[in-house]
């Protein structure tokens, strides 16, 4: 049963860090693309923004990819968390913790969920189950 767990973990937390890599570079899901979303990254001092929501959002998609497939797993997760420590420390930390005030109780919820996976494994149903 705890790897069905890790597999639901996975896939949720992979699925949308997906999507919100996609809404940074390719404006779907309701996203803005690379020139909406550079353009807030400059109103809040991530210069370059076009770059900045680049790399942003290729870590998103990336690192979701791969927690999602449970493929490099501890990589994954360091991904996922390094972008919940920026959003934590760029755009939600002055906030406060909680999400009902733009606080930051949704990044570090998965900032721990990505360090704990990454520390303890993907799992049996993971391809680096299947090919390490």
């Amino acid at each position: 049963m705890i790897n069905i767990g890790l597999l639901i973990i996975r896939l949720v937390i992979g699925i949308l860090f997906i999507g919100h890599g996609a809404q940074k570079l390719f404006g779907w899901f309701g996203g803005y693309g690379l020139k909406g979303t550079g353009g807030w990254f400059d109103s809040i001092g991530m210069k370059p923004g076009v770059t900045m929501a680049l790399f942003a959002g290729l870590a998103e998609l990336i690192g979701g990819i791969l927690f999602a497939l449970g493929l490099l797993t501890p990589l994954a997760g360091i991904i996922i968390a390094g972008t919940m420590l920026i959003a934590i420390f760029k755009v939600h930390g002055p906030n406060g913790l909680w999400a009902t005030s733009n606080g930051y109780e949704y990044n570090l919820t998965v900032l721990a969920v990505a360090v704990a996976i990454a520390l303890i494994g993907a799992g049996q149903y993971s391809l680096d189950a299947f090919l390490f």
